[in-house]
């Protein structure tokens, strides 16, 4: 079984993808790390990136994968060898080529506008030219199972003239992405016999089908599977190969790459989302963040206990792990579980768990929500265990919020009154924002008496309307992510009023801060 790798050419056809060509060799050294066979490094008949990017791979060494540049069949009246895109492609130097042709009719009297003779030529003759000057050429059929659905004989030709012409895998493209998986099935088993070839699968997700439609394809005899990293692709996407790889793996029993890969699949989806500067999605199967994470009590209860009864595989094995939520529908167990997670043994306290539980209760009623705000949810523990060090006292806060020209920013500042252990700290500062100033000024407030709050920095800041019924009244939930260079970690504020919404975030970081100093914890 061959994993062929489109994400440098087909994936940033995606809208809101642009790789350069620093980006592209970045990944392409992610994905023969993670073991791909083939990656499709782009098509240099198209753009000069993808001309620098073959020059630049030239001084790469791949030690897993084999580079493949990607191009059209050559032009209708001329030879192969006079065809510019055809050039182009030897031109990459790679040791493989794909190259994609049509087999829908079609496409053929509309898109070409060659007869069907004519097309059939060019197939072979792109082909055959091209095999004798590279190691491995392999065929797209491009349209295949629509061409096959309007004229199956001619559909079978188009894959016959590619496969006379020498070519390595015959590679079946369910371009507009609307063919379903038993469809797939169908074909496949009707092809048996019509080709000697190796058969490869390229699916599109434009039916949500395009896992399922690789997988049906494998089982019905295809050995090569293309696709992309977290199924970017133009339109709906391509086939994810974050999920495709493992179900090969762990589910079909087909050996495509090693454990000790496997194990890196979390990291090279999330590097890719990185390099594309696309947020990861949590909800991505096997990769993403809540794809192994457990929110309600019964959930949890049976995890802590076995693991299997919520989980299909191990999440270690594709570099994951198991998360439990807290939220208003947590039992026991979560508080348990999740003080564990932090080192807190809870267990033994069950009026600290009971008083934990009913505290995440009411404040959840109230729009507090702790998923993304670990940082909050650990000093609720350490409050209910009668641990949470209070390390000021606040005698007061203003800010001033002044606009005073049409044409100019409004000028923000915050006044700040603070005890610390009976001495008064009364200090204001400036900032581009209300909730700016309003931490900056908490900050110099308490740095005389903590120096380390220096090293905090805010890292993101989210504004959430709750509700929305009241309008400008409703409450708003703010989430605050903060780090100190070596951890990061989220806190979260509710109030009807943004800004105090937003002092209860900010006071949460700064005194997890302290906290795991003091404790001499590291952030999970």
């Amino acid at each position: 079984m061959k994993l062929y790798d489109t994400t440098l050419r087909d994936g940033t056809q995606a809208e809101d993808i642009s790789l350069s060509v620093e980006d592209k060799v970045g990944v392409a050294c992610r994905l023969d790390d993670l073991g791909i066979h083939y990656i499709e490094g782009g098509w240099p008949g198209s753009n000069p990136r993808d001309i620098e990017f073959f020059k630049t791979m030239r001084s790469r060494k791949l030690h897993n994968s084999m580079l493949v540049s990607f191009g059209s069949t050559r032009r209708a009246g001329i030879k192969a060898g006079d065809d510019s895109n055809i050039k182009a492609l030897l031109a990459s130097r790679t040791p493989a080529i794909t190259v994609f042709g049509k087999s829908w009719k079609l496409h053929v009297s509309k898109a070409l506008r060659v007869s069907p003779e004519e097309n059939l030529e060019m197939i072979f003759d792109s082909i055959r030219y091209l095999k004798s000057r590279v190691d491995a050429v392999f065929y797209d059929a491009e349209h295949f199972f629509d061409g096959y659905r309007e004229d199956p004989g001619y559909a079978v030709k188009t894959i016959s003239a590619a496969e006379s012409a020498g070519a390595d895998f015959i590679v079946l493209c369910d371009t507009n992405g609307g063919t379903l998986p038993f469809d797939v099935g169908d074909i496949m088993r009707e092809l048996a016999g019509k080709v000697s070839a190796p058969i490869g699968i390229h699916a599109h997700n434009d039916s949500e089908t395009a896992v399922a439609n690789s997988l049906m394809a494998v089982r019905e005899g295809a050995r090569m599977v293309q696709g992309t990293i977290n199924g970017f692709g133009e339109r709906c996407g391509n086939a994810n190969l974050c999920s495709i790889i493992p179900a090969l793996k762990l589910k079909m029993n087909i050996d495509c790459i090693s454990a000790e890969r496997l194990a890196k699949l979390r990291e090279t989806a999330r590097f890719v989302y990185e390099i594309a500067n696309l947020p990861h999605s949590k909800h991505q199967p096997y990769v993403g963040d809540s794809a192994f994470a457990h929110k309600g009590g019964v959930h949890v209860s049976a995890v802590v206990r076995n693991p299997l009864t919520y989980e299909h595989i191990k999440p270690e094995l594709v570099g994951n792990r198991q998360r439990v939520l807290v939220s208003d529908l947590a039992g026991k167990s979560n508080i348990i579980y999740k003080a564990e997670e932090y080192g807190i043994d809870i267990k033994s306290n069950a009026e600290a768990v009971q008083e934990a539980l009913n505290e995440l209760k009411t404040l959840e009623l109230q729009g507090f929500q702790y998923e993304g705000a670990d940082a909050s949810f650990e000093l609720l523990i350490q409050k209910a265990l009668k641990k949470k060090k209070k390390y000021f006292n606040l005698l007061g806060f203003r800010v001033i919020d002044e606009k005073k020209k049409e044409n100019e920013s409004p000028f923000s500042e915050a006044t700040i009154k603070l005890e610390v252990d009976g001495i008064v700290e009364h200090t204001a500062a400036e900032g581009n924002g209300p909730v700016n100033a309003l931490d900056a000024a908490l900050r110099k407030a308490l740095e005389r008496f903590y120096p380390k709050i220096r090293d905090v920095r805010l890292l993101d800041f989210k504004v959430r309307v709750l509700g929305g019924l009241e309008g400008t009244a409703a409450k708003v939930r703010v989430l605050v992510e903060s780090g100190d260079g070596r951890d990061k970690w989220g806190t979260v504020g509710v109030s009807e009023n943004v800004i105090e919404a937003s002092w209860q975030a900010l006071v949460d970081s700064l005194e997890y801060k302290l906290f795991k100093d003091r404790k001499g914890k590291k952030v999970k």
